[in-house]
């Protein structure tokens, strides 16, 4: 396998870059005072590691994997883990960083962490992902545990590599720890509701919003970028709300259908088709089109950085709803605030994921388990509450949800360390 530098970011636009530049406007707003400040735009961790892997052929590969911690100021770190051949440093940094803001934003009492390996999933056989999983959780286990850092799952990694992780983190411990990790497989104490919690967060911040804006879901219209389990669940969530959705799409591209595209269908299609859209019955248009449909709810559930300053002027709804990581570039806030347009942001809208995975932890420290209702009826609560304390910040400081968002969270953290004394 033959290793490339990070693919370049979209517009040159670096994550990290524009995670600091909300937060250095919400500290601004906030006033944080410049310890606090020198603390918090810092990880608290960066950890690097080589981790050599027989491959199936016989010859050693060694690859290069991450973890950051941001903050443990609210309790133990968490985030999740991706497997690319992007990963790089910086988005690291930015993503763990993002992970404190969006669990002080939901009010769940863990910092903020992200790991990742340099590597091509898809290129690999199952034996070699799970040689390269065990050897990360071995070479990151005085970093991992369930008091001090919880990985999750993210790109292409899931419930498999968990189990894995989890599996190899208790040998080397000694003993049975599923609290180790979360977004495992529900007969190894996953919980019920993961699977459809982010894409839940999505749709409950998604009619939280329009209630501000006084849009009647049985009227509206709505366009899903990304058909993804965030994008795909998100999708059929917001359908039975109400709303026509019509547009969604895939790495095949965009698909639109102004009478409404039945959800429930095109989940089916793609299951059996290779887990692709490619060749679905609507008209064809491109992942760039969807997001300047004339609709009235856009959630854009794929990438980072698809609004940016390019094609923030020619958005069209009325609400944005933030499925992904980083789907705005700061170059666009102030374009889409120019036009008036509701950005609810990603670590408040896609937070449902990490609400749950919260609750996954409760549940294996307590050895006792919840019904997929009582999880539903918790996470729902909690993004209904972290979306008015939100949107109340929001009205008080005169600024976007995001800032709003930011404002909320840093203003939690940054209380957090003066009451502990870090410094």
């Amino acid at each position: 396998m033959s290793y490339k530098e990070p693919a370049p970011i979209k517009n040159q636009e670096n994550p990290f870059e524009s995670m600091m530049s909300r937060f250095d406007e919400a500290a601004r707003i906030l006033g944080l005072d410049k310890n606090s400040y020198n603390v918090l735009k810092s990880p608290a961790k960066a950890v690097i590691v080589s981790l050599p892997v027989i491959m199936d052929d016989g010859t050693v590969q060694v690859f290069e994997g991450y973890r950051v911690v941001h903050s443990q100021a609210m309790g133990p770190s968490k985030g999740g883990i991706r497997y690319s051949m992007d990963v790089h440093l910086d988005e690291v940094k930015a993503l763990a960083a993002w992970m404190t803001w969006k669990c002080a934003v939901v009010g769940i009492p863990y910092g903020g962490g992200k790991g990742g390996i340099k590597c091509d999933p898809r290129k690999m056989s199952k034996g070699e992902l799970e040689r390269l999983t065990r050897a990360y959780a071995g070479a990151m286990r005085d970093v991992f545990g369930p008091e001090k850092d919880i990985p999750a799952p993210d790109m292409n990694t899931g419930p498999q590599e968990m189990a894995w992780l989890m599996d190899e983190y208790s040998k080397i411990q000694g003993m049975y720890t599923p609290a180790v990790t979360t977004g495992k497989p529900l007969v190894l104490g996953g919980s019920s509701g993961r699977v459809e919690a982010t894409g839940r967060g999505v749709m409950v911040a998604a009619r939280a919003a329009m209630g501000k804006l006084g849009i009647n879901p049985s009227e509206a219209t709505c366009a899903v970028q990304g058909f993804g389990n965030v994008g795909s669940i998100s999708a059929k969530l917001i359908q039975l709300q109400g709303l026509k959705i019509v547009a969604i799409s895939d790495v095949s591209g965009g698909y639109y259908d102004p009478k409404g595209i039945d959800i429930e269908g095109a989940i089916a299609y793609r299951n059996s088709n290779g887990g692709t859209l490619e060749g679905f019955n609507a008209e064809r248009i491109t992942n760039e089109e969807i997001l300047e449909l004339d609709v009235d709810v856009l959630v854009p559930a794929a990438m980072e950085d698809q609004i940016t300053k390019h094609n923030a002027a020619n958005i069209k709804a009325k609400l944005i709803v933030e499925g992904a990581n980083g789907p705005t570039s700061a170059s666009a806030d102030l374009i889409l605030n120019e036009k008036n347009i509701m950005v609810v942001p990603d670590i408040l809208a896609n937070a449902g994921g990490v609400t749950v995975s919260y609750f996954e932890w409760v549940q294996n420290r307590l050895g006792y388990y919840w019904t997929e209702e009582r999880v539903h009826r918790r996470a729902d609560r909690t993004m209904k509450q972290a979306f008015e304390e939100v949107y109340a910040a929001s009205q008080k400081y005169g600024t976007s949800l995001r800032i709003a968002a930011y404002i909320v969270a840093i203003d939690k953290v940054a209380k957090a360390l003066a009451f502990r004394g870090v410094f």
